[in-house]
Order: structure tokens, then sequence, then C-alpha cells
């Protein structure tokens, strides 16, 4: 399987980085040894003192698919997920002043939280999905799939054009405002609506 992450598909959470609004998705890969074991805390990496956490939707692929038009694109998942995308925010900050990949900053091991999967006919509109994330019982950050400058059909026509997607992999489809770094003892705990989705303590 292979993760694929979009970044920057939230205009608040570009606002609060000052980053440039893209005028196309922005996507990376984190490998499968990225992916946080199953009840495992996360731990904070020696080579960074600033990891943010940065909750998403995920969509899981359930068949194989290339150059996908967005119209055919909801046969190609059924469950709707979330995760966290860590961040070593500092390391990141550095690699893009030298304009060099982010992947030592967004991919290393335990980098990726994929927390439960809810059918998607569960929910009555996908592109009004409400999700959040507390830290220590405090909500840090609220999304809604609605506020995605590319919603979750669009993503799978453009990520289709460049990437086969296979059954298993993971997208992560970007993160609202509100990331923040977090701490030792942390607990993390994500959200869709008021089903609690993952809960993982940070050391």
């Amino acid at each position: 399987m292979k993760i694929i992450c979009i970044g920057r598909n939230y205009a608040d959470h570009i606002k609060e980085l000052d980053n440039a609004k893209p005028i196309e998705p922005i996507i990376f890969l984190k490998p499968d040894t990225a992916i946080l074991l199953k009840k495992q805390p996360f731990f904070i990496p020696e080579f960074s003192n600033d990891v943010h956490h940065e909750v998403e939707l995920l969509v899981r692929i359930n068949k194989i698919g290339k150059h996908i038009d967005k119209k055919f694109a909801h046969k190609y998942y059924d469950e709707i997920g979330l995760g966290i995308d860590f961040t070593a925010r500092d390391l990141q900050l550095q690699l893009k002043e030298k304009g060099l990949p982010w992947e030592k900053a967004k991919s290393f091991d335990g980098a990726a939280v994929i927390g439960n999967f809810i059918k998607k006919d569960n929910f009555e509109d996908i592109n009004n999905i409400h999700f959040s994330l507390k830290r220590n019982e405090s909500t840090v950050q609220k999304g809604n799939s609605m506020l995605m400058m590319w919603k979750i059909d669009a993503l799978i026509e453009y990520i289709s054009k460049y990437f086969t997607l296979k059954i298993g992999d993971v997208i992560f489809t970007g993160t609202p405002a509100g990331v923040g770094r977090v701490e030792t003892n942390d607990v993390l705990t994500g959200y869709i609506g008021e089903t609690e989705m993952f809960s993982i303590k940070v050391k």
C-alpha cells in the first residue's frame, strides 16, 4: 500500500502557516513504515523539537484505478477514516528554505496515524463531514469536508493522473487550521462527528 497526502487543502490552514495558495493539489507520499502501529504511542523523534499534529479525513481505496474521471471516483472507495499527519515543523521549515523535499519531516517512522474507518453509506453527504481533534480533552482542531479546496472525488481524479491507485491505498485529504506542537504525555483523540476514531499517547 501507499499513503498519498494532500497539502494545503484548507484555506484557513494555508493562512495560519503563511503559505501561498496552490493552484492545484500538493501531493507528497509517506511509506508504509510511517504508519503508527495500533495501540502504540507516538514517540517524538530525537531530530525534532517541534512536532505538530495535523488531523485529517482519510479515504481508503477499494479498487485499482488510473485516470479516474471525477464522476466515477465515488466507485473507488467505500470508507472514510481519520488520522494524523505528524510533521516535524522545524525540520520542514529548514528543508523548504533550501528548496528540498519534505519527506524527512513528514514521512519518518510513526508519522502517519491511521484510525478507524466508517462505511461511506453511513454519511448523508461526504462533502459535509465534521471532524475534530482533542489534545488532553481540549479541542484544538475542527474541520469539515465542505471546506476542502479540492473535495474527495476531485482529489481521486487528480491523484490518479500521476499514480495508479491500488486496493488498500490511503489518501490523507489535508488538515484544517489549529495545528500545534505536541508534548510528552499528551493524549490526542480524533473524532468524526461524535464518534471516537483513535486515541494515542505521546512519549
